[in-house]
C-alpha cells in the first residue's frame, strides 16, 4: 500500500488531513508498465486516475485530417495526474497515454474516489478545484500542440 508521506507529494492532495490521504491510500494499487505500453486509449471508458510514480507518459490525440497521433502533453515529473476523463461526464479518456519509457503508476478507481470525496465534501472541494487546474493545464497544451499541426 501507498504511503500517506507519498501521497502527500501529489499536488492534488496537498494539504489534506492524514486521515483522508489513508482512506486514499485504501483504495489505491501501485502498477507498473513497460515502455511502449498503453495505459489507456483514447475513447475507452474512463475509471481509474493515474498518478505517475516514475516514468514518461505521452498523452496523444487522433486526429481526422493525419493518420498519425498527435503527441498534446507528456507527464514526466512524479507525482503528476493523468486519465482526469474517470472523475468526468461522460467517464471516457480523451487521449491515450502510452508509456515513453518503463514506468510505475498510481491507480486510483475513480467510482470509489468520487464517493469518499463526495463522504468528506470539504476536502472533495479542494481536489476538484485541483482537478480543474489540471484539466485547464492540458486544454491549453493540447491546443498548442494542434495549432502546431496546422
Amino acid at each position: 500500500m501507498i504511503s500517506t508521506e507519498t501521497l502527500s507529494q501529489f499536488s492534488l492532495f496537498n494539504g489534506l488531513p492524514d486521515s483522508f490521504l489513508k482512506e486514499i491510500a485504501s483504495i489505491s494499487s501501485q502498477s507498473a508498465y513497460k515502455e511502449d505500453d498503453f495505459v489507456f486509449r483514447e475513447g475507452e471508458t474512463a475509471d481509474k486516475l493515474h498518478f505517475l510514480l516514475n516514468g514518461s507518459v505521452a498523452l496523444r490525440v487522433k486526429l481526422t485530417s493525419r493518420p498519425e497521433s498527435v503527441t498534446v502533453s507528456y507527464v514526466s515529473m512524479p507525482y503528476q495526474i493523468f486519465g482526469w476523463s474517470g472523475m468526468v461526464a461522460p467517464h471516457h479518456y480523451t487521449s491515450s497515454a502510452q508509456c515513453d519509457e518503463d514506468s510505475e503508476l498510481l491507480i486510483v478507481p475513480a467510482e470509489q474516489f468520487m464517493k469518499l470525496l463526495a463522504s468528506q465534501p470539504e476536502h472533495g472541494f479542494q481536489v476538484m478545484l485541483r482537478i480543474a487546474e489540471v484539466i485547464a493545464d492540458r486544454l491549453r497544451n493540447s491546443r498548442q500542440a494542434l495549432l502546431k499541426t496546422l
